[in-house]
C-alpha cells in the first residue's frame, strides 16, 4: 500500500469542487436560479428546479453552509455515517473513534442511514456543507451520486467494517474469509446439513459476503448450501422466528449459521423453549462475538470482529492525515477470531 499522504489513485487529481455557477451552466438556468432552485425552491419553475437537481447530483455540488472567511475553512468536526444505532457492533465502533478523536481535539458529527443508500448521500451532503475535516462512513458500497459526491471531496475519507476497493483509507476484515471460517467449524464438527440464515440481506450486504465465503466452502465439499433471508434486520424475536423457518423449510437440518450474534442468541434462546437440544438437535453459530452470546447457556460459538480497534485505527490514520503525515497504511486488516463455545 502506498503511504503518500495526499493521494488518491481512484479519485478525479486536482479537480476543484464545482461551484454553483457550474450547476447553473449544467442545468440552463441562470446563477441566481440555481440559487433559488436550491435554497428557495418555491420561487423557481418544477422543470427549472429539476434542472439543477439533476446537475447537482451529476456533478457532486455542495453548498458551503458556512459563512463569511470561515467558507473555505475546514471545521474541527468530523462526520460519521453508520447504518444502525440500535446495533452494538456500530456503537463499539463508534467509541473507538469518538475517543481517539477526541484525544486530539475533535468532535464527531454522527448520522445514522438505517441501511438507506439515499440517505447516506444526503447526511453526508449536509456534513460535507459543514466543511467537516474528515469523514468516517461504514461500508464500501455507494450510490452513485454519493460516489461522485466523494470523488470530488478533498478531505480525508476512511470506509470501515470490511476491505476493498476504497476510496482512499480502509479498516475492517474479511467477510468473506469469516464465513469460510465459520462454515470449516461447523463441518469439522461433523455437520453437514447446514442452513445459512439472514436478516434483510440485500442491504445488510456484508451478511452476503459471509453467506458468499460459507457456500464456497459447503458447495467444495459436494454439499447444498441453503440460504434463508427472513427479512429486515432484527433481534431476538427474528432469531426465533428464523430458527422456525429454517426447521420448517429444510426438515433434517444439523446446523443454523446465522449471520449475526443478536439472530444466533434469539434462536438459541426459542430451542431451548421448544425442548431442542443445542447442540445435540441442532447447532448454532453466529457473527460478531457480542457479550450477550458469551453469556447464554451453551455459550455461542461466533466469529469476533475487533469493533473497538477498527474505530481507533480508523482515527489513528485520519488523524495522521490530517496533520500532514504520511499514513502508516491505506488499508488494515484487523482480521477476526473464532469463538468455539458449546452452541456447536
Amino acid at each position: 500500500m502506498s503511504n503518500q499522504p495526499n493521494t488518491r489513485t481512484r479519485r478525479r487529481r486536482g479537480s476543484a469542487q464545482p461551484t454553483l455557477k457550474e450547476v447553473a451552466e449544467a442545468a440552463g438556468v441562470s446563477s441566481i436560479t440555481a440559487s433559488r432552485a436550491l435554497n428557495t425552491p418555491e420561487r423557481v419553475s418544477e422543470a427549472a428546479r429539476a434542472r439543477v437537481l439533476q446537475a447537482v447530483e451529476r456533478l457532486g455540488y455542495v453548498p458551503n453552509l458556512v459563512a463569511g472567511s470561515l467558507a473555505s475553512a475546514s471545521s474541527r468536526f468530523i462526520a460519521v455515517i453508520v447504518p444502525s444505532l440500535a446495533n452494538a457492533v456500530f456503537i463499539e465502533v463508534i467509541h473507538g473513534l469518538q475517543e481517539t478523536f477526541e484525544a486530539q481535539g475533535y468532535q464527531i458529527l454522527l448520522g445514522n442511514t438505517d441501511y438507506d443508500p439515499q440517505r447516506e448521500y444526503q447526511l453526508i451532503r449536509t456534513f460535507f456543507g459543514w466543511s467537516c475535516s474528515a469523514l468516517v462512513t461504514a461500508g464500501l458500497r455507494h450510490s452513485g451520486p454519493c460516489r461522485t459526491l466523494l470523488e470530488g471531496w478533498e478531505q480525508p475519507i476512511m470506509e470501515v467494517m470490511e476491505l476493498g476497493q476504497a476510496l482512499d483509507l480502509n479498516v475492517g476484515l474479511d467477510h468473506r474469509d469469516a464465513g469460510r471460517c465459520m462454515a470449516r467449524h461447523l463441518l469439522e464438527r461433523g455437520h453437514r446439513a447446514i442452513v445459512y440464515v439472514g436478516a434483510g440481506m440485500a442491504d445488510d450486504y456484508r451478511a452476503g459476503l459471509r453467506y458468499d465465503g460459507h457456500r464456497e466452502v459447503l458447495e467444495g465439499q459436494g454439499l447444498a448450501a441453503p440460504c434463508l433471508d427472513i427479512g429486515r434486520p432484527g433481534g431476538l424475536d427474528a432469531g426465533a422466528r428464523g430458527l422456525e423457518l429454517a426447521l420448517e423449510h429444510h426438515p433434517g437440518i444439523a446446523a443454523i449459521h446465522f449471520a449475526n450474534d443478536d439472530l444466533a442468541t434469539g434462536a438459541l434462546l426459542h430451542a431451548q423453549r421448544r425442548g431442542l437440544q443445542v447442540p445435540g438437535q441442532i447447532a448454532i453459530a453466529g457473527f460478531n462475538g457480542l457479550p450477550l452470546g458469551q453469556h447464554v447457556t451453551p455459550r455461542l460459538t461466533t466469529i469476533q470482529s475487533p469493533r473497538h480497534t477498527i474505530g481507533r485505527l480508523a482515527a489513528e490514520e485520519v488523524l495522521r492525515r490530517l496533520a500532514g503525515k504520511a499514513v502508516r497504511r491505506r488499508q488494515h486488516d484487523v482480521g477476526f477470531t473464532l469463538l468455539e463455545g458449546e452452541s456447536t
